[in-house]
């Protein structure tokens, strides 16, 4: 089926769920021009439905091949990404100095969803730029500025992050890759990384790797990281390319999805080294590899909002064509489209609404990100730092977890032909699949939710939150709107769980981690149904004071709230209850 950008859910969600709209008003985002946002998304919507999502099931198909250690991506493609730079898309956040056109990072996120929905595995690539531009922008010298950001910026080179190796994976402490000082102040890598995403591919002429090795008299552990960029071809000082460096595709993975990006083993060293250059400051390089992965983790989240509304579109889409069975009641001859049958209608909601809740996660990380960045008063960028580190988990975690919920349920709405390859509803699902995966597991992000994002301060910035979040379903009350049902008294309920659970967990920190530890991850859903419900509710009362056009988006937030913020107690217990359980787990997994 076509692909078209929901630009209207997407304002809605950014203006006001993500409170976009707040921040311009506060003068966050300096001389700005707000009106330019939905004329910037309807053209990468454009772009999305004409050059990218045709391109979706060829490269899913076609997949990638290795050859005399070059990598062909899917026929297309490199033509796919000549129209994407010319067109200005990789620049949409970058800095102004260096060729990119400076938006916000909360108007590319909304642009990350729709390439995402579109094709996801070509989406992933700038995605990937993108993450290493932050990093080369905020620790490069500006030598290293000078000749790769630009370049990186525009589109016109693409980088990739290189952290896993075989014995290293979460624990990147334990990776071997080794770095030797020259005389020159170039340094030699080698080593072997393996699952590193488009680290080859000919749709650029040069690919910049920002790559994790250990200097020889380096601490153990993650102290003793640095980071270095190491190119595909070295740089004349002319800025031509000159000679190929030692960094090759040794293989690629064949892979349940995402069949179209290339997942490459990467070697260093087989003739005399890659010639590298230090990122920061020798072992260091954890410091300036997290300015990346916490750019990509927000990227991938938004890559299970995308593909979890693709899988919805589809869905709804096959359930008004597909007749089978008749409603009750039903006075037509033959068969009724399924969308009448109560089960498929409530699939539907459940695949828009858990969609719409994780959207707005995602752009409202984006936006305290920006406002972190931009404001011009110190408190605030310190607030606002808080609030993105918080968020940056639940955003990457919950989403990709949905993403997965989504794509399922768009299987299963589509019957027997969802298992079939041909109507891409498989397709979907398949792709969603590591999302939950790569850029830190999704319970690892809980982990971080709970240890370290809960406990800044002793829970400082989820206090925050919570005030903000009850202030919503005060207006909700307020409104004595019947359309919202039980909406308002839900939400005051999964607040409220999520309150008791934080400060057991704070407690439980300190007294007994691993019994914290054993209920991060229902914590993590627990927080995420309170927040995306009152941020749905958010956005049900604007568009209800809006333009009239509300009774839909009361109609999801209201689903949201009865259906799914609702399992926010039974969450809390399993959160407080379940940690001796999970401890004595043993015996019932090895016995």
């Amino acid at each position: 089926m076509t692909y078209r950008a929901p630009i209207n859910d997407i304002l809605l969600a950014l203006n006001h769920g993500a409170g976009l709209q707040a921040a311009l008003k506060a003068g966050h985002y300096g001389d700005f021009d707000a009106d330019m946002t939905a004329q910037v998304l309807e053209e990468a919507g454009r772009f999305a439905s004409d050059v990218l999502a045709p391109l979706n099931r060829i490269g899913d198909q076609n997949g990638i091949r290795l050859k005399d250690k070059k990598v062909t991506t899917a026929p297309g493609w490199p033509d796919a990404y000549k129209r994407w730079t010319e067109a200005g898309w990789n620049g949409v956040s970058g800095p102004e100095a260096f060729g990119g056109q400076g938006l916000p990072l909360a108007v590319n996120a909304a642009c990350t969803e729709i390439w995402a929905s579109s094709n996801i595995a070509f989406g992933l690539c700038p995605l990937l730029t993108l993450s290493a531009i932050e990093a080369l922008d905020a620790h490069g010298s500006e030598e290293l500025k000078k000749i790769y950001l630009e370049k990186l910026v525009t589109g016109e080179w693409t980088g990739t992050m290189q952290l896993t190796e075989p014995q290293a994976g979460s624990d990147v402490g334990a990776l071997r890759s080794r770095a030797e000082r020259q005389s020159d102040g170039t340094y030699r890598v080698f080593g072997t990384k393996i699952f590193i995403t488009y680290g080859d591919h000919d749709m650029t002429d040069n690919i910049v790797h920002f790559v994790l090795a250990r200097l020889p008299d380096a601490p153990a552990g993650t102290k003793g990281i640095s980071l270095f960029l190491i190119p595909k071809f070295l740089v004349n000082a002319d800025g031509s390319l000159g000679e190929r460096n030692d960094i090759y595709a040794s293989g690629v993975e064949h892979k349940l999805g995402m069949h179209a990006s290339p997942t490459c083993t990467m070697t260093m060293g087989d003739a005399g080294g890659a010639v590298g250059y230090l990122i920061g400051e020798e072992n260091r390089g954890m410091l300036c590899m997290f300015t990346m992965m916490n750019q990509a983790r927000l990227g991938v989240g938004l890559e299970g909002v995308g593909i979890a509304d693709r899988a919805y579109q589809q869905a709804l889409a096959f359930a008004q064509e597909r007749k089978q069975g008749r409603a009750i009641g039903s006075k037509t001859d033959g068969m009724d489209p399924i969308m009448v049958h109560p089960d498929v209608k409530r699939m539907l909601m459940q695949m828009r609404s858990l969609t719409a809740a994780a959207r707005t996660i995602c752009y409202a990380t984006a936006v305290a990100l920006d406002v972190a960045a931009r404001s011009t008063d110190a408190d605030t960028r310190a607030r606002a730092a808080a609030r993105g580190a918080l968020l940056t988990p639940i955003a990457k975690a919950f989403s990709t977890d949905i993403g997965n919920e989504v794509t399922s349920l768009g299987v299963q709405i589509h019957g027997g032909m969802g298992f079939i390859e041909e109507t891409g509803a498989a397709q979907h699902y398949r792709d969603a699949r590591i999302t939950a995966i790569y850029e830190g597991t999704n319970g690892i992000q809980s982990i971080d939710l709970v240890t370290r994002k809960l406990a800044a301060s002793g829970g400082a910035s989820v206090w925050a939150l919570l005030d903000e979040l009850n202030g919503i379903v005060a207006r909700v009350e307020g409104s004595n709107d019947p359309a919202f049902g039980t909406t308002g008294a839900k939400l005051r309920d999964a607040l409220g769980a999520l309150e008791r659970s934080s400060k057991w967990l704070l407690e439980k920190m300190t007294s007994a981690p691993n019994d914290a530890l054993a209920g991060a991850t229902p914590y993590m859903r627990l927080f995420a149904s309170a927040l995306g419900g009152c941020m749905l509710a958010n956005e049900a009362m604007a568009a209800r004071e809006g333009d009239g056009e509300s009774g839909r988006y009361v109609s999801v937030a209201r689903f949201f709230a009865e259906n799914v913020a609702v399992q926010a107690g039974s969450l809390e217990r399993t959160v407080m209850d379940s940690a001796e359980a999970v401890m004595a787990a043993d015996a019932a997994l090895l016995g």
